[in-house]
């Protein structure tokens, strides 16, 4: 795509100009914004967003790119601050917006090139000027690992100098002017004693690039000069002043059939402070190969096949009548308690689309989401407050015209979703339920939970960027309610390839690094419940085996004995076979994560006979009592050709999961909101099994229920007929 690079000078920028161009993006055009005029001598301004120190010598870019540069003043300050950005007239972001809007209307540019490596300040209010131009961001540098990432710009002939030091261990006399190779070992000795970001991300160091492979010519400092900004004792801030600068031709060079400029070897002249020599670019244009993407050659071995996961020839059985009056599941709406922290599920939103009746598929999701409102609406709750959903639909080729009008529901904040297509009856276009909060300020004895959402637009290498209307997770208070996620190549937002074991690591190393960005130390094994879904029951294994697999990579104990024990507290895990994914994706993987010290949660299992079925249960429970997860399985065992009666395996299956929400400790506050039973389409009548689970639940939690919500799978593992799973909060 035609792309608009926002530079500062920093190499960052210039290195994130550089993947663009790998990715085979056409630069047409540089912006970069300035102080505003008639302000004096100002170099550094307090903004938020920009980097100004060497702003001066941004003009000689357009030379040395031999691109149009277009340049806007700085007008505004930062006054909205918040973590989510919404337009404000007087802020400065709206120079930005302004200044992209130009670009575009003269240019044509589809996407803008951000060097933002780890601000969420930065990123969001870029994406937020893009989604209003309705271009995309391109931040190709995102959350990488900055060592990695220094290096990778060093080896690629970045010829960058530190112009800038406001940071304990870094000294104007020493430091100003040197070049990043030169800097290298100190910023590391930097990182390991003090924490210091070694791209200079926490504001420690600023750079100005002189040269790099993009360049057809390169900038050379004549003179510069210190200005000390504070002198402060342990963390001076003092940055350069060019006062004199010139561009140099670089000398054409022929390398593998590709032409290349490189620059002749020129010492900088001396300085006030001096800048170290500029070695020699050889304009060699290296960028890393791509890290999104991944083979699995040679490990079939640690995908072990497991005889109870094998798919199973699946038995006629026969049931008793149950003698209720029939009633359509997909009708149902129906909602939990609200629990004492404000937490309240609503399930059964179903959209019909019923063609003969003249109405078609966009009416039908309005009228479906009209009623989501109304329903939510008389508990005090607003589509803002949602969190979660899980969206079940009947067929992938309705997914845009869904989602045309799912976008319009939700502001800037939307959901994290589940989406998979499944089994739902004719004439049902999708089913929703979902997740809500909202602090009851009238229960005073409840604390505050902050919402923190992760809402990536940009492409980068990290992990996909939005696909659609959802967020890639919400986090409220110390619980992370994720994105289902698949295995889509992050910088090109195309299905990786290489099967179903590519798939399954790719997907679930994107939940992995969600989770981390979320907070720094979380990782799988705060993942308290996790669910699977494949579209082949032959992958029911590989999922299996995949995710122990990672559980075992976590870092182990000391005690290997409590290590052993400790991989059951590290998430419930359910697979279930689906009809179809987004993208034809063979795996989506869903985790709900707790930040608490995975070792001290709770867990205990139960397990019981009823006519011809084995019923299992295992709960966690978070060490910071604050959540727990249920999983109930239902394997019919014993296969008759006589009729078999429902009835009792579903008390018991019910009065297991009332006895498993009793054995929750005495700090656990926690209410069952959710009873998400998967069934096997095949096997159970979707009316009878809704009407006998309801009046189950109403039987043994009464005012307690939690919502009810029926998902017909194709396939479960082993002898598996039903698995349930219950989120209490």
């Amino acid at each position: 795509m035609r792309v608009v690079a926002l530079i500062s000078g920093g190499k960052d920028s210039c290195y994130n100009m550089m993947q663009c161009a790998a990715a085979g993006h056409h630069i047409v055009a540089l912006a970069n914004l300035r102080p505003a005029e008639n302000t004096g001598r100002t170099d550094e301004l307090d903004s938020y967003m920009y980097q100004t120190v060497g702003h001066h010598a941004i003009d000689l870019y357009a030379d040395a790119l031999d691109l149009p540069l277009y340049r806007g003043f700085i007008k505004g300050t930062s006054i909205n601050t918040g973590r989510v950005y919404t337009a404000c007239q007087e802020d400065e972001v709206e120079d930005l917006y302004h200044l992209m809007k130009l670009v575009k209307d003269k240019e044509g540019v589809e996407g803008v090139s951000v060097g933002a490596i780890l601000s969420d300040y930065q990123r969001v209010r870029v994406e937020d000027v893009c989604r209003r131009l309705n271009l995309q961001p391109l931040a190709y540098l995102w959350r990488q690992n900055q060592e990695i990432l220094l290096k990778e710009m060093i080896s690629s002939n970045i010829q960058a100098i530190i112009i800038k030091v406001a940071a304990f261990g870094l000294d104007p006399d020493k430091h100003l002017g040197k070049t990043l190779d030169q800097m290298v070992p100190h910023l590391l000795e930097l990182s390991e004693k003090y924490g210091v970001h070694v791209c200079g991300e926490g504001g420690e160091y600023e750079t100005f690039t002189l040269d790099c492979p993009l360049f057809k010519k390169k900038i050379v400092v004549d003179s510069a000069e210190v200005i000390v900004h504070s002198a402060d004792a342990f963390a001076p801030v003092a940055y350069l002043h060019f006062s004199k600068l010139h561009l140099e031709n670089k000398i054409l060079t022929y390398v593998g059939g590709t032409h290349f400029r490189s620059a002749a070897v020129t010492p900088l002249l001396n300085i006030s402070k001096s800048i170290s020599q500029q070695g020699e670019s050889s304009g060699m244009f290296m960028v890393k190969s791509c890290s999104c993407e991944v083979t699995c050659n040679g490990d079939d071995d640690i995908f072990p096949s497991s005889e109870e996961d094998e798919p199973q020839e699946n038995i006629p059985v026969i049931w008793k009548s149950l003698n209720h009056n029939s009633l359509d599941f997909t009708q149902t709406f129906g909602s939990s308690r609200k629990s004492l922290s404000g937490y309240q599920w609503f399930s059964g939103i179903t959209a019909r689309c019923l063609p003969s009746q003249g109405r078609n598929a966009q009416e039908a999701a309005r009228e479906a989401f009209s009623s989501l409102r109304a329903n939510m609406t008389s508990e005090g709750l607003k589509p803002k407050d949602i969190i979660l959903v899980h969206l079940y639909m009947k067929s992938m080729k309705d997914f845009n015209v869904i989602n045309s009008v799912y976008v319009t529901e939700f502001d800037l904040c939307p959901p994290a979703r589940v989406c998979v297509e499944t089994l739902l009856p004719d004439g049902v276009l999708f089913c929703i339920d979902c997740l809500a909060h909202k602090y009851d300020i009238a229960a005073d004895d409840v604390l505050c939970d902050e919402k923190l959402v992760m809402h990536v637009q940009s492409i980068s290498h990290w992990a996909p960027a939005n696909i659609g209307p959802y967020s890639q997770s919400i986090k409220v208070g110390d619980v992370l309610y994720s994105a289902g996620q698949i295995a889509l190549v992050p910088c090109t937002m195309q299905l990786v390839s290489g099967g179903i074991r590519t798939e399954a690591i790719v997907s679930l190393r994107h939940v992995e690094r969600v989770l981390q960005a979320m907070s720094h130390s979380t990782a799988l094994h705060h993942v308290i419940t996790a669910s699977c879904y494949v579209t082949d029951s032959k992958h029911i294994p590989i999922a299996h085996s995949l995710w122990q697999k990672k559980l075992g990579e976590c870092k182990k104990v000391e005690d290997s004995e409590t290590y052993r024990d400790a991989t059951g507290l590290w998430g419930l895990l359910t697979v279930v076979v689906i009809s179809r994914l987004p993208r034809d994706a063979a795996v989506e993987w869903h985790v709900v994560a707790v930040i608490d010290d995975p070792l001290q949660r709770k867990h205990f299992a139960m397990k019981m006979l009823s006519e011809g079925f084995q019923i299992e249960c295992e709960t966690v429970e978070s060490s910071s009592a604050s959540c727990a997860s249920i999983s109930i399985r239902l394997s019919l065992i014993s296969p008759s050709a006589s009729q078999l009666d429902l009835d009792g395996p579903l008390h018991d299956l019910v009065h297991m999961f009332r006895q498993a929400v009793e054995k929750l400790s005495e700090d656990c506050r926690a209410s069952p909101l959710s009873f998400r039973a998967f069934f096997k389409d095949d096997i159970f009548d979707a009316e009878t099994l809704q009407i006998g689970l309801q009046e189950c639940l109403e039987k043994y939690l009464g005012k307690k229920a939690p919502a009810l919500i029926l998902v017909p799978v194709v396939d479960l593992p082993g002898k598996e007929v039903i698995h349930v799973t219950c989120w209490l909060s």
